[in-house]
């Protein structure tokens, strides 16, 4: 379905037209929708990496190092953090996954403290070994030195985003269709008019919010049920009798 068939469902739910059921409050609607249900999407099973098909690129940020800088901001594109990996400066160079720390795991220890400082009290520097992620930062540990690291190009971070939202021009030309599997774009326009039918047509809401619960219901199991491919080993018998 396209957001222009999604918009006319909504509006059909629950007997609106565009003059009640504006484009504007249709485009917010659709949108809460979409984040919501690809927030149903990344909890349903973690072995599955769900990104939106509507995203020309891949879900992964690479970016510059700068000597002794300890702290790097992101971009709230940045939903979840699945790994970061920082590239060697050793030839050939490769990049190295560093593993995730929290202000929880040092205690009542600061980073200096728990990671350790120079004879000259500044915090160590050298290869990075950990990152945590505080608010739009990301901190390393130990400070990243290009004796021990490649600058360009030397860091790369893996993430989970939300939906692609539709903008108002996408709604004017209706032509583009959410990045979810086509069974579940029906659950959008369900979503979608819920708030309106709360207001104006409170007869239609257990019917609505009955759908959009069974909608749910499958989305997730359809995608808890999803695996990322594995390799299937075959295994071999002993053979007795010899």
């Amino acid at each position: 379905m396209t957001i222009a068939d999604i918009n006319t469902l909504a509006r059909f739910l629950c007997d609106a037209d565009t003059t009640s059921l504006t484009a504007a409050n249709l485009l917010i609607f659709v949108n809460q929708a979409l984040e919501e249900l690809v927030g149903l999407i990344i909890n349903a099973d973690g072995t599955f990496d769900y990104d939106d098909t509507n995203y020309t690129t891949d879900p992964i940020g690479i970016g510059t190092l700068v000597n002794a800088q300890q702290v790097y901001a992101i971009t709230s594109e940045y939903l979840n953090i699945k790994m970061v990996e920082i590239l060697d400066a050793a030839s050939p160079a490769v990049y190295r996954k560093i593993q995730p720390i929290s202000s929880l795991e040092l205690g009542d220890l600061s980073p200096e403290e728990y990671f350790g400082v120079t004879s000259g009290g500044d915090p160590q520097t050298g290869w990075p070994e950990y990152y945590d992620k505080l608010g739009d930062s990301l901190i390393l540990y130990p400070t990243p030195t290009s004796t021990y690291v490649t600058l360009a190009s030397g860091i790369r971070i893996w993430f989970t985003r939300t939906a692609q939202l539709y903008t108002s021009a996408e709604v004017t030309t209706g032509t583009k269709e959410p990045g979810l599997p086509s069974p579940y774009h029906q659950l959008i326009a369900y979503m979608a008019a819920l708030p309106y039918c709360q207001l104006f047509k409170q007869d239609r809401v257990p019917m609505i919010m009955a759908k959009i619960q069974e909608g749910k219901k499958e989305l997730v199991k359809h995608y808890g049920l999803r695996e990322k491919d594995k390799k299937h080993f075959m295994t071999m018998k002993p053979v007795t009798g010899l």
